[in-house]
């Protein structure tokens, strides 16, 4: 019998090993080709790809296109995985590989039709758009045919590669345009169910303006709210929805004038989802056009060729998400034209029906019995263009702003520095250019013929007397521009305003300070909410004893080791949601997400929680301070509950909101899967101050640089280049983002050439 066992057991032991060194051969055997000559047909003349400790890929070429092509490939050896989720994303075309698990998801992006999309905008293009398209999408076919065999992504869902095409890059595009702007589709239709429900007023009220306003002019909506509608039916369902959508992207500069060598300056930090491999990939073009070198170092997004923010040199440029309104929901008649569209979705074993109701405005959705037509940018012919690749040629602060006019992208918070000390923002990117903005439905009669144009005419500002510029998703424009360009869900502006407050702290700027600003983690926004919570609790010292000793010590910041701060934050969205109930499980039952409402109830919530008027108190309780206690005594518990501890001391902000960048599939690799993700790093900031960070959220890049200066510049990604899990860049750079280093834009010391020579 024990010699049995143990033949079994040697036996299991054998075939795993030999499982694993098969698995590590496959895997090995998909690692790309990092060094010598190969022959392509795509480009002009011999190129190359090089790479340096960081994996950075440094392209050299002669001309544009080539360096299109060389960037394609580098894009299909390290991140081919990356660009088929967002084509398939886009395009709702995740089902054929997933399975009926994406198949939801499928449905929703395939009301947006945006692979006919895709094609219309592709034929539209100027050529020499197309071209880089082609050749771009050329460079990437060659990457993948030269792989000895197919990822292990591949392998684990028996799905094979399919080649990339040019309006796969458009699809790209329009991934971003889902990300970044169709909370923007969903609010607007949120804010109609609200109106419609329970009145305007009461939309006006739970979208009224703060003091937390940082416009550039300086201008303010007033905040002061006299009257609070009076709320006539309790909850009928408690809504259980996300978190408020808290979170966006910083960027800031500072003029010559208050840097050491004359230079303008500029950070940015993009807020996005984080994920393994990283969004944005390191990235320095060189080749010449029109007679003139050019050097590109910045991040590009791999499924586009071209830098999406970095600098050439002369200038250099960083974005935010704008918020400004590109959406309108038309209220259709009774007698409006509307039709079926069959578009099928494959999945991996079968074919599923799904119908999309059509109008002459767009697609249809149903709420509360009536049809509602969707008119969005992305939607229109002038939703995406390659403009943005023609800022290699931009010497000065004011050819960018002429360009950023032109460029066709999710709009964006623009802001541009040059060489010579000069600063601009501007709006980058698509707008409709009808002139009023609604933040409900329309009616049919009130739909602008203007929807078929891009805006031609944007506000700028450019040198301003301050020599001082900060965006962060809040209102930027002025009060004045708001009524022409809308409010696409802007952020409360609490992290623009702090932004702004530590640009005049000082009178002087480097590349150190800005990353402090960045890596400014001060709860200036929860200060309120820390008072309430512990005037609340010291009426209940009894209980809370321990409680309030962790509020006295909350370091005012969303620190590491802030107990305090953990317990505030948790306080903060139990009030706004038990309060908001009733609106919110309201507009959930028609079908729409409200998470997008909470945005702006700030001012709302404080109001209600300082008038106390008694509509606005849930039914169950006497008073006021009852309430409270019950928002906190569910908080707390269900803290604990998620944290599964019973100890208060466990509920430190850092382990709360560890940052924990995962790969996709990793839930789907037994074992060993774990090894995929990023380390687990303690959390140190949040939402409402530049330092922005949970648990799969924050900066996507860093980025601090004088255009002339670039030998200081610095840039941190939380990732490394390649997502391939042998790759030696797989985690490369990961520790100096976490680490907060100031690791250098420019590259390093080169590891690896690879020359690309025209077939003879």
């Amino acid at each position: 019998m024990l010699r049995r066992f143990k033949w079994l057991f040697f036996s299991v032991l054998i075939l795993a090993l030999l499982t694993a060194g098969g698995a590590f051969f496959m895997l090995n055997k998909s690692l790309p080709q990092l060094d010598g000559t190969v022959q392509s047909d795509s480009p002009t003349k011999p190129v190359r790809l090089q790479r340096d400790t960081l994996g950075q890929a440094i392209i050299k070429a002669e001309n544009l296109p080539d360096a299109a092509f060389v960037l394609g490939v580098a894009h299909g050896q390290d991140r081919f995985f990356q660009m088929d989720l967002q084509r398939r994303v886009a395009a709702g075309e995740l089902s054929v590989w997933l399975g009926d698990i994406a198949l939801n998801a499928d449905k929703k992006a395939r009301f947006h039709q945006f692979r006919q999309r895709a094609k219309t905008i592709l034929n539209q293009l100027p050529d020499p758009q197309k071209n880089l398209l082609n050749r771009y999408a050329s460079g990437v076919n060659q990457a993948i045919r030269a792989l000895g065999t197919k990822p292990f992504e591949y392998w684990l869902t028996g799905f094979d590669m399919q080649p990339w095409t040019p309006e796969d890059s458009i699809l790209v595009v329009f991934s971003m345009y889902m990300d970044l702007q169709a909370g923007q589709v969903e609010l607007d239709l949120a804010r109609t169910a609200v109106a419609e429900h329970f009145g305007a007023p009461m939309l006006d009220f739970i979208q009224s303006a703060t003091q937390y306003q940082a416009a550039l002019d300086g201008s303010t909506l007033p905040y002061r709210i006299d009257e609070i509608p009076v709320l006539s039916e309790p909850a009928t369902a408690q809504w259980n929805g996300e978190p408020p959508p808290d979170l966006g992207s910083n960027n800031w500069a500072v003029g010559g004038a208050l840097t050491d060598t004359r230079d303008a300056m500029l950070a940015n930090d993009m807020h996005l989802g984080l994920r393994v491999p990283a969004i944005w990939y390191r990235t320095q073009l060189n080749y010449t056009r029109q007679g003139k070198p050019v050097q590109m170092t910045g991040v590009s997004l791999p499924g586009l060729p071209g830098i999406v923010v970095g600098t050439n040199g002369a200038i250099a440029w960083g974005f935010t998400n704008a918020n400004l309104d590109n959406v309108d929901w038309i209220k259709l008649g009774a007698d409006a034209t509307t039709w079926q569209l069959s578009d099928p979705i494959q999945s991996r074993n079968s074919l599923h029906d799904f119908n999309i109701t059509m109008s002459d405005y767009g697609p249809v959705r149903t709420m509360n019995g009536h049809q509602y037509a969707l008119r969005w940018v992305a939607h229109l012919p002038y939703a995406v263009n390659l403009t943005i690749t023609d800022l290699d040629l931009a010497e000065r602060t004011a050819d960018a702003v002429e360009l950023a006019h032109q460029i066709r992208i999710p709009v964006q918070n623009m802001v541009i520095v040059d060489s010579h000390g000069q600063l601009a923002w501007t709006p980058g990117g698509a707008v409709a250019a009808r002139p009023l903005p609604s933040s409900t439905a329309i009616s049919e009669t009130e739909v602008s013929a203007l929807w078929q144009h891009n805006e031609p005419s944007l506000p700028v500002v450019m040198n301003p007397p301050s020599q001082r510029l900060w965006t962060a998703n809040a209102r930027v424009i002025s009060t004045e521009q708001l009524s022409r360009f809308g409010d696409g869900g802007y952020a409360v502006g609490a992290r623009g305003q702090q932004i702004r407050d530590r640009l005049f702290d000082y009178e002087q700027f480097d590349e150190a300070r800005f990353y402090a600003i960045q890596l400014d983690n001060e709860a200036r926004f929860l200060m309120p909410w820390h008072n309430l919570l512990s005037q609340t609790l010291t009426q209940q010292t009894a209980q809370y004893g321990d409680d309030l000793e962790y509020l006295k010590n909350w370091q005012a910041c969303a620190c590491a080791d802030s107990v305090g701060y953990t317990l505030v934050r948790a306080f903060r969205r139990e009030v706004t949601n038990r309060l908001l109930d009733p609106i919110t499980s309201t507009v959930s039952q028609q079908g729409v997400s409200p998470a997008g409402l909470l945005r702006q109830t700030e001012g709302a919530i404080w109001a209600i929680l300082q008038q106390q008027p008694y509509s606005w108190l849930p039914e169950q309780y006497e008073n006021w301070q009852a309430f409270l206690v019950s928002a906190y005594q569910q908080a707390r518990q269900q803290l604990m509950s998620e944290h599964n501890t019973q100890s208060l001391g466990a509920l430190a902000w850092g382990k709360v909101n560890a940052l924990e960048i995962k790969h996709p599939f990793a839930a789907n690799v037994p074992l060993i899967g774990g090894l995929l993700n990023m380390q687990k790093t303690p959390g140190f900031g949040d939402s409402f101050m530049p330092a922005v960070q949970q648990s799969g959220f924050g900066a996507s890049q860093r980025l601090f640089v004088r255009p002339g200066q670039l030998d200081k510049a610095i840039l941190t990604l939380p990732g490394g280049q390649s997502g391939h899990p042998l790759s030696q860049y797989y985690r490369a750079g990961f520790n100096d983002y976490t680490d907060h280093r100031q690791t250098p834009l420019l590259p390093g010391n080169i590891e690896h050439t690879l020359t690309l020579e025209p077939a003879r």
